[in-house]
């Protein structure tokens, strides 16, 4: 009699709570935070995956963003985001393939106008916590983030199914709710 052997779940990309403090994210500032601590705040929602467009007036279009760019964000989603899993297919070669990928850190923190309200980075800099939904409160599991709608999750197009010539027809109000 043959034995069958278990199929092998695919790998996934998982945000396991980081070995260190408990609810660490309470007590540091992002700055202070080691790596694996600091790759554990993004909640993987992926909305810093979708094409976002800054309102430029066309006579006094500069190199510097102004303080406060109107930002609009697009239901069009970077073609290496896995859309089930919210997860980049790519991670680690993203910045290399994608050049206008923007990877956040200690160093560009400053510079979050450009992440969603949302976003856990941008939270915890402005002193809000972490949302109810968030990963590190369920045991590194995003499910309740996707419950919530808070992920891009069944709302998005991939960038190679569209022409961005049009990204008008794609702006999207969701990605600004922040719970």
């Amino acid at each position: 009699m043959a034995t069958r052997k278990k199929a092998k779940k695919p790998a996934s990309v998982s945000r396991k709570r980081p070995e260190t403090d408990d609810k660490f994210w309470e007590t540091k500032d992002l700055t202070e935070m080691n790596q694996s601590e600091w790759e554990s705040v993004c909640d993987g929602c992926a909305k810093c995956c979708l094409h976002k467009f800054i309102e430029e007036d066309a006579e006094e279009a500069t190199v510097q963003v102004e303080d406060n760019p109107e930002l609009h964000y697009t239901n069009i989603v970077c073609n290496l985001l896995n859309t089930k899993t919210c997860s980049c297919t790519q991670y680690e070669k993203r910045g290399k393939l994608v050049p206008d990928c923007v990877t956040l850190t200690k160093e560009n923190l400053k510079d979050i106008y450009f992440m969603p309200p949302s976003c856990s980075y941008r939270r915890l800099a402005e002193g809000k916590g972490l949302p109810d939904w968030h990963p590190l409160l369920h045991r590194g599991k995003k499910s309740e983030m996707h419950k919530a709608g808070m992920s891009v999750r069944g709302k998005t197009v991939s960038d190679s199914d569209v022409n961005l010539d049009n990204f008008e027809d794609y702006i999207v109000l969701w990605p600004l709710e922040d719970e």
